[in-house]
């Protein structure tokens, strides 16, 4: 694989590598990059894939060859303290919360000292504290060079750092927000460079289309009415007509979340057409926009923060009215949270906007992740992204599966996979083997309905069986909380949705049992997925076949990978879904998975358990 990288290097080409667990991919392209001379962008999934690549990963390879190379880490404004909004917060002294003034106090004092005013370096105060948004900035609020902090901002120091280093890591969110910007003929946030590295690069089409597409929510208008405010009181007081619009566009946002009903659901622009008061609290949501830039406009000259709310409150009209276009290239949806709404333009397809952006410039381009085939075939990724021309590989994993693990599919599951009482045949099906496996499992599911369905009766089925299993669950604190309480714990049984199927390394006997209770097909009532569907579908191809199963088989694939992280690692991979031998698609489904042995017969997967565990008795290991 590090071959094959500094081939593309050395061509300025692109490559798609998909490497398996254990190939050490993140060594195969840091030391041809390492080595080219040239300078590198590595982007990342994940802020926590960024730190260990900046903290770890690159000063062991720099060390091993010996190189003076200089390396930054860049990650998006909202990580980085604002000195501007963080004194604005001290002055107003309002806070949601008791804990949101003691956790200004401890802000300021490591903003009097901290060199890089990273909010990674307050571990005390919880990332999704409500007080970070107070004392950060966005895009929208920041003042640029007008402010008067600009000389010692901390956004601006990194990319200083940026622009100087020979590596700079960045996450897929920073990378797609560079585009943007350059698009729109600004500044451009990265440095130029010979090479982009894409890590975790599965991740990259639906980065891509977030941020190719456009959206405007229900919190980013709060805030510019909050800002508003502030900046009224600081510099005209007297004019209340503003300080009553911000309260008349604060009272109409929140009465526009309250006309969808639903938490956490999507839903598309026409399904909302018969939700009269929607449409109604839309139109009045636009309309005190309109009225606060009028007087915005008005009083703009009486201080940069007024002038940038005008901005802004010009930007966020300008998107509501793009919302209620109709371009055939693009779906308009909303999504709904438990206290935002989210006004979303997404393109149907990001091919021709991607390929447009790697064709301006000469450079390597290097995409790699463990799932990027179906089977070894790559033209989903490659059609998907634009990269039909593009050189593909994959390296198959060295571990052993077919004697460190085992691929388990009950029987007597329903055929249904959507039935109401499929979560409960799976708890029962999973139960044989949780007692054989002594817990040490994870239980993957594709929703987090069905998740918490079967937390409470996987919590029933230990108290009514006395099973001594620790039971953990994605929500009850943090994903790294979560996952240091499960390898402490050594037998504990931990129930995940979304967040735990991929980026997650558990090494060692306390994960030996991965249960995934279906295929992960995304809901066909998902706005941007039946715009797709529909879209291939009306071309005369199979979407199914082309992009849903493909899709799935990606997901599944990095929902297994959970399982066996080391060589010396062993376990049963379960999967409850009898789609997976029923249906003609299901051969193409398991064959994508690593070669284990497989198995119907539950007495086998339970002996399989047990000699392992025998064997780890003796290793003195459990």
């Amino acid at each position: 694989m590090a071959h094959a990288v500094a081939e593309a290097l050395e061509h300025s080409s692109v490559l798609i590598a998909e490497a398996a667990t254990g190939i050490g991919k993140t060594f195969a392209y840091l030391v041809p990059a390492l080595l080219s001379g040239g300078k590198v962008i590595i982007s990342t999934g994940t802020k926590t894939l960024q730190d260990q690549l900046f903290n770890r990963d690159i000063p062991t390879v720099r060390a091993a060859l010996k190189l003076p190379v200089k390396v930054a880490l860049l990650k998006g404004r909202a990580n980085y303290i604002c000195h501007y909004r963080m004194n604005q917060a001290l002055t107003e002294g309002r806070f949601g919360s008791r804990e949101d003034g003691v956790y200004l106090a401890s802000i300021a004092q490591y903003a009097q000292n901290s060199l890089s005013g990273d909010k990674s370096g307050l571990g005390h105060v919880p990332e999704n504290a409500s007080i970070w948004p107070h004392v950060t900035s966005t895009k929208e609020n920041c003042l640029g060079q007008e402010c008067r902090d600009f000389e010692r901002c901390y956004v601006m120091k990194a990319r200083r750092e940026a622009q100087q280093a020979d590596v700079v890591v960045v996450n897929h969110h920073l990378f797609f927000a560079d585009v943007v910007l350059r698009d729109e003929g600004m500044a451009e946030l990265l440095p130029a460079c010979n090479t982009v590295i894409f890590d975790e690069a599965h991740q990259l089409p639906e980065t891509a289309s977030l941020f190719l597409g456009e959206s405007i929510s229900s919190g980013q208008i709060l805030e510019l009415a909050r800002d508003s405010r502030a900046e009224a009181l600081a510099n005209a007081r007297e004019f209340t007509a503003l300080l009553e619009a911000t309260a008349a566009l604060d009272k109409a946002t929140r009465d526009l979340r309250l006309t969808v009903n639903e938490d956490n659901t999507r839903l598309s622009r026409q399904s909302l057409q018969g939700n009269a008061g929607f449409i109604a609290n839309f139109t009045g949501l636009c309309e005190k926009l309109r009225s606060l830039a009028e007087l915005l406009a008005s009083q703009a000259e009486r201080g940069e923060g007024l002038r940038n709310c005008w901005r802004r409150c010009l930007e966020m009209l300008e998107k509501a009215r793009r919302w209620t276009s109709d371009d055939p290239e693009h779906v308009y949806w909303v999504e709904a949270f438990n206290h935002t709404l989210h006004l979303n333009c997404t393109p149907l397809s990001i091919a021709q906007i991607f390929r447009k952006q790697i064709e301006g410039r000469k450079r390597a381009l290097i995409f790699t992740s463990a799932t990027l085939s179906v089977n070894g075939d790559f033209r989903h990724y490659q059609e998907e992204m634009g990269l039909q021309d593009a050189k593909a590989a994959s390296w198959d994993s060295p571990y052993d599966y077919a004697k460190h693990a085992l691929l388990y599919v009950p029987e007597g599951l329903p055929e249904d996979p959507n039935r109401n009482d499929y979560t409960e045949a799976v708890i029962r099906a999973a139960l044989p083997l949780l007692r054989a496996n002594q817990g040490r499992a994870f239980l993957l599911f594709t929703t987090l309905r069905a998740m918490r369905e079967a937390q409470a009766l996987l919590k029933q089925a230990f108290e009514t069986h006395e099973l001594p299993y620790p039971l953990l669950a994605q929500g009850e604190s943090s994903r790294s909380e979560l996952l240091e309480r499960f390898r402490k714990l050594g037998n504990a049984v931990l129930v995940g949705s979304q967040s735990f199927w991929e980026g997650v390394d558990v090494r060692g006997p306390s994960l030996s049992l991965v249960v995934i209770d279906k295929l992960p097909f995304a809901p066909p009532d998902d706005p941007v997925l039946a715009a797709r569907i529909e879209r291939i579908n009306r071309q005369g191809r199979n979407a199914f076949m082309e992009y849903q199963l493909p899709k799935a088989v990606i997901t599944l694939k990095q929902g297994a990978g959970r399982l066996i992280r080391d060589e010396s690692d062993y376990g049963v991979l379960m999967i409850c879904d009898p789609r997976l031998l029923s249906r003609a698609y299901g051969r193409k489904v398991w064959h994508s998975l690593p070669p284990m042995r497989q198995t119907r017969d539950l007495s086998e997967a339970e002996i399989f358990i047990k000699e392992r565990h025998t064997a780890l008795r003796r290793e003195n290991v459990i």
